[in-house]
């Protein structure tokens, strides 16, 4: 064999053993997509439940773009300058192959954040329902102990508001519906901390936050 066929065949040999970039691409995008639709880091509005399946595999792509088009070869570079050079190997070749891996590596990683995105948000929003929860079964135990006609009465037109982490004005109609019986409503507090406003302004005449 000559020294160039020799050559080209290492050369070859090199590519395929760093081949493995683009067909990770493809799969981790799809992978990515999935689970940015299930488990959105956050609440975007596309669906009630975050991201659309189309949308989520477009932001993975774009994602997964920059890390192996962006990041890897400043990384392989980097890398580069500090290996020795393979014999019989040149150094373009020894760079798409450096590049080829830190490119796969950086993909698996983006696959690790966006899984610990996805699950940081979900804690967050079963938080927010348990919160949520709370606070309506304390207005309703808050009712019925007060035996007040007038609220018992009224007690399923009950809305509320958000006002802080763990904190809510919910109120209750009126029999003249024109005003309004409110309590806030702190379940942070343990047990849940409930207090009358003395507003009788209606949840709508005020804006959530």
């Amino acid at each position: 064999m000559s020294t160039n066929d020799r050559f080209w065949a290492a050369r070859l040999r090199w590519r395929l053993r760093g081949a493995s970039m683009w067909p990770t691409f493809v799969l981790l995008t799809l992978v990515d997509g999935v689970i940015l639709h299930a488990l959105p880091p956050v609440r975007l509005g596309f669906t009630a439940d975050g991201m659309t399946l189309p949308f989520g595999i477009i932001v993975a792509a774009f994602g997964n773009l920059f890390l192996i088009g962006v990041a890897a070869p400043w990384l392989a570079r980097r890398l580069a300058a500090r290996e020795q050079p393979a014999a019989g190997v040149s150094d373009q070749t020894r760079r798409e192959l450096l590049q080829d891996r830190v490119g796969t590596a950086l993909l698996a990683v983006g696959l690790a954040g966006v899984i610990a995105a996805g699950l940081g948000s979900r804690e967050v929003v079963v938080s927010e329902t348990a919160a949520t929860e709370e606070n309506a079964n304390a207005v309703k135990r808050y009712v019925e102990e007060s035996r007040n006609p007038e609220l018992l009465r009224n007690l399923e037109t009950a809305n509320t508001i958000k006002l802080g982490e763990g904190y809510f004005r919910t109120c209750i109609a009126r029999d003249d519906r024109r005003s309004a019986f409110c309590l806030l409503v702190d379940t942070k507090r343990n047990p849940t901390r409930l207090r009358v406003d003395p507003s009788s302004e209606p949840n709508s005449y005020r804006s959530p936050r």
